[in-house]
């Protein structure tokens, strides 16, 4: 299951320094179905950050609190 079209739209106009913050369990169900979510696999978390890159967001996944956060980077600060 992709991403929903909403997430699209998110990830098209955040405001700088703003995050979309998104639980392991999404992660795995949208960039790689079935591949386990316990962490998530490394193929899910490399999707994920291909598909922020779609909309020049960066990614990154925090294990400790279990989700990824997509946000869009900001030079000079």
């Amino acid at each position: 299951m992709p991403p929903p079209r909403e997430m699209d739209a998110v990830l098209s106009s955040p405001p700088l320094r703003v995050g979309a913050y998104v639980p392991d369990d999404l992660l795995e169900d949208w960039f790689a179905p079935g591949t386990g979510m316990n962490p998530p696999s490394e193929a899910a978390l490399e999707e994920a950050g291909s598909y922020g890159r779609l909309f020049e967001c960066e990614f990154k996944h925090y294990p400790e609190r279990k989700e990824g956060v997509f946000w869009k980077w900001v030079p000079a600060i």
